[in-house]
């Protein structure tokens, strides 16, 4: 029966890092800017969560002010995070930018020490060495005019705000269920990016709505919930480690469906970067 359970948790928390990895696609198929993509995103994936909240009965109250300030406060970084995530893909490449993304657990690695008062280990100092190392070689020359180099530098700003994401969520997922926190930060991030995206002149055509749709329901709550579902059965690390096929997931993805063939100094580069990040995640688990 145990067995049963962790193939269970295995297939859903791939099925979730599958979908997190095709989230980049949708910044090349659909036809407006990230900014009106993330506004879409959020309040599809917000409405959702509402749905799931109401069918499991989940109590969506927030009891303290100050909690509601600092929820809204981490949905704005949501949104600037994918915001930056988007523009990230759409200047360069899937792959240049879930590879600079996937940096983000060594940012926290470095914050954590800063915001919780905690050691900072020779080794997260080897890895983000390694990191840079990976980072040199997917970025083609540097020069900011290049749109690689862009979508490599977006990309690093993505995955700075969602560490900075990650420690801010950290206290309140203990204080609340993590649908409830999930809930507010997308709507939060809905309403933040709302002002602008009514501002993108282009015309948005029912084809971009539904895949906004997908994004946002398929694509985000329910990759949420699966994670949540495998954790019952499997371990916090052994779900970390396999998050580190997002970019493997994606890139594959980009190169069946978009035609977007990685070079081998981008596949050098990207094995430097998952390999650092993988070992920061074992031996951190380890301590």
């Amino acid at each position: 029966m145990n067995i049963l359970k962790d193939r269970a948790g295995l297939i859903q928390i791939h099925t979730a890092v599958l979908l997190a990895g095709g989230v980049g696609l949708f910044a090349k198929l659909i036809a407006a800017g990230p900014m009106v993509i993330t506004c879409g995103r959020t309040a599809f994936g917000g409405i959702a969560l509402a749905v799931a909240a109401a069918l499991t009965r989940s109590s969506l109250r927030v009891a303290r002010w100050q909690d509601m300030l600092m929820l809204a406060l981490s949905g704005v970084i949501l949104a600037l995070h994918w915001f930056t995530f988007f523009q990230s893909i759409q200047v360069s490449t899937v792959a240049l930018g879930l590879l600079a993304f996937s940096t983000f657990p060594l940012f926290v690695t470095f914050l954590e020490p800063i915001i919780f008062k905690e050691s900072l280990h020779r080794r997260n100092v080897i890895s983000a060495l390694v990191v840079v190392a990976g980072l040199v070689l997917v970025t083609p020359k540097f020069d900011i005019r290049n749109h690689l180099t862009q979508g490599v530098l977006w990309g690093i700003v993505s995955a700075f705000t969602f560490a900075l994401l990650s420690l801010l969520s950290r206290s309140y997922v203990r204080k609340y269920p993590a649908i409830t926190v999930a809930f507010y930060q997308q709507i939060f991030a809905t309403l933040c990016t709302l002002p602008v995206a009514f501002q993108w002149k282009s015309a948005v055509t029912g084809w971009d709505i539904l895949l906004l749709m997908v994004l946002g329901v398929i694509f985000t709550a329910l990759a949420q919930g699966l994670v949540v579902a495998s954790l019952r059965t499997l371990r916090a690390q052994t779900a970390s480690i396999v998050f580190g096929l997002e970019p493997v997931y994606g890139i594959l993805l980009a190169w069946i469906l978009l035609h977007e063939t990685p070079s081998l100094r981008t596949i050098s580069g990207g094995a430097l970067i998952l390999g650092a990040v993988l070992w920061a995640s074992f031996t951190h688990k380890a301590d």
